[in-house]
């Protein structure tokens, strides 16, 4: 008979990678049927609780705990299973280590490699800003991955940064691009004349992957967090990040991307980059000033700002604007490509250049994102075809799911929203819970349309469609087995350079019976096609001209970095060629809330939580 058995470590930690390799090893140990290796969060408890891996102890566990628990044939099965732990952590140690020393404080990194002008900061967010103020102290720019800060922490932290000449992109800063090296999530493009200002990751992703695939270029990408653009935070990062880019002269062309700022804000900004004197592409994602409703474009005579509605579509006119995509200009000296027909350059659709999507009218969307500001991107493009959509992450006004964890109607979920990533690895590295909702929605009799994305470059997972593909395959098996029909879209967001190869990641999908689409906008209006009667059916023109032969302007790799939490980071930088010192880095106290209190008031320093 199946037994559950779990094991609480209190005050544990270990970084999430070693997490989730450790969950899926003790998974495929003999006569072990799943496992959880995770901290005892809210969040995470609940999850426990729907995979049936909630045992009667761990309720009581607190946050800072780590739970191993393992679901096996037996008793017996479990206890073996649990035995492994140390062993397998210690076997991980040995094969991961390298001959590198890694200090033990961002200080002892700074002395090994003083000229570093960023930290990256991926540590719990109960511990993120006092980090980040440590390597503010020691006057390097920071990349703050960490989400769960508090709004609090995030104003004082950029108020201390904006006072040095220094940047804090983030909390909850995905994606950066700095002197041609990708931070955090990024993919690999080449250089060029265009910047780019983000508030989000995977919106600067499908922005850089456009550029790169049209042909452009990036001199810089900077995140700037998701907050940041509101009332309270009222832009700091995002003024700071435009304001450089104005003062670059290798940048020509920017392209500033969020969702819908804050009213004065969006105002200032707007300001901010008519000052720049450069040609400005602005997609707040369903913000329409009046100036934009007026007409799009910026024709005004002598205004440079350019407002489109698309991510694909903000790509695609800055590279126009930069000369780099070699088409045709128009009167304004600008062209834009009609791309709703077209393939561009690495653009492969898997049943060749016509495919038939269609999904009975009774049965619903279930779409499953890893990147936020994807995923609100659909949700405003489904508005012209769906009266209502439900999501964790919903349009103003729009629709709240009651719990994020089960679809209701027409439903877009954001997957690496705080709900889901507190204690655990973001989506884009770690498929597991994706997977298993992927395998719910295909058994649920109301699905009959699922919408993926699959965001590669570095510091995402290294294969994910290895994982993501036979999901796809199995899901489609229980929909016919229950005599429904099940269409699958995956939209690949990568370039030609990415580790990961989107050919390969393309094939995969495609075999598994999914749609591939390489454009976000183009992927969701067919899926609001199917759903509206229009069959989704997409025919293609001729390619336009690939960009080979486009030069990739060079530059030395001169940035470096000290690394504070993911492991997979310091490995991305090394193999960009930049250099990079990894802390070895352990909470302090172990975590203990009064014991941090006392430490930081031995230093002289007040030390500011939150709350996870």
């Amino acid at each position: 008979m199946p037994h559950t058995l779990a094991e609480i470590r209190p005050g544990a930690y270990y970084d999430s990678v070693v997490l989730m390799q450790l969950q899926r090893t003790l998974a495929d140990l003999p006569g072990v049927h799943d496992a959880g290796v995770v901290m005892c969060t809210s969040a995470n408890k609940e999850l426990l609780e729907q995979s049936g891996l909630l045992t009667p102890e761990i309720p009581a566990a607190a946050p800072e705990d780590l739970v191993i628990v393992v679901r096996a044939d037996d008793a017996e099965a479990a206890r073996s299973a649990l035995a492994q732990v140390d062993d397998l952590l210690a076997r991980r140690r040995s094969t991961s280590a390298d001959d590198d020393y890694r200090p033990k404080s961002l200080d002892s990194a700074a002395k090994m490699l003083p000229e570093a002008g960023w930290a990256l900061i991926s540590v719990p967010g109960r511990y993120a800003a006092g980090v980040a103020r440590q390597a503010l102290e020691l006057g390097k720019n920071v990349f703050l991955y960490s989400d769960n800060v508090s709004l609090e922490d995030e104003i004082s932290l950029k108020n201390v940064a904006a006072a040095k000449g220094l940047l804090v992109m983030g909390p909850d800063c995905g994606t950066a691009i700095v002197d041609g090296v990708g931070l955090g999530f990024a993919n690999r493009v080449r250089r060029g004349k265009i910047g780019v200002v983000a508030a989000s990751g995977t919106g600067l992703q499908a922005v850089t992957v456009g550029i790169h695939r049209l042909g452009g270029g990036i001199t810089q990408a900077y995140g700037t967090g998701g907050r940041d653009l509101s009332e309270a935070v009222g832009g700091v990062t995002a003024r700071q990040a435009l304001t450089r880019l104005a003062a670059d002269s290798q940048t020509e062309v920017i392209v500033l991307v969020s969702k819908p700022p804050a009213p004065a804000v969006a105002e200032e900004l707007l300001a901010l980059a008519r000052q720049s004197g450069k040609p400005v592409v602005v997609d707040f994602i369903g913000y329409s000033p009046a100036e934009a409703q007026r007409r799009r474009g910026g024709e005004e005579e002598g205004d440079k700002i350019r407002f489109v509605q698309t991510l694909d579509e903000a790509a695609e006119l800055a590279v126009a604007l930069s000369g780099s995509d070699g088409g045709q200009q128009t009167a304004d000296g600008v062209s834009i490509h009609n791309s709703q027909f077209t393939i561009h350059p690495f653009d492969r659709v898997s049943t060749g250049s016509t495919y038939q999507l269609r999904t009975p009218h009774s049965l619903f969307l279930r779409a499953l994102y890893s990147g936020g500001t994807l995923a609100y991107e659909a949700l405003l493009l489904l508005q012209e075809y769906l009266p209502v959509v439900y999501s964790n992450a919903p349009l103003k006004g729009g629709p709240v799911l009651d719990n994020p964890h089960e679809s209701r109607g027409h439903t877009v979920v954001d997957l690496g929203g705080d709900e889901f990533t507190v204690g655990r690895l973001h989506p884009m590295l770690d498929n597991d819970l994706r997977i298993r909702r992927i395998h719910a929605e295909a058994a649920h009799p109301e699905t009959g349309l699922l919408l993926l994305d699959v965001v590669l470059g570095d510091g995402a997972h290294p294969d994910p469609a290895s994982e993501l593909a036979p999901a796809i395959r199995a899901a489609i098996a229980t929909a016919n087995a229950a005599g429904r029909k099940l269409s699958v879209v995956a939209v690949v967001v990568g370039t030609d350079a990415d580790p990961q190869g989107p050919d390969s990641q393309i094939d995969q999908l495609s075999a598994a019976g999914a749609i591939v689409f390489t454009r976000h906008d183009e992927a969701v209006r067919a899926v609001g096609g199917a759903l509206t009667g229009d069959g989704g059916r997409r025919t293609t023109d001729s390619p336009r001209p690939t960009a080979d032969g486009i030069p990739n302007i060079q530059y030395p790799i001169s940035f470096s970095a000290l690394n504070v939490g993911l492991e997979s980071f310091t490995d991305s930088l090394k193999s960009q060629g930049a250099a990079v010192v990894h802390v070895d880095w352990k909470p302090p106290a172990g975590g203990n809330e009064k014991l941090m209190g006392i430490l930081a008031r031995m230093r002289g320093k007040k030390l500011v939580t939150a709350q996870d």
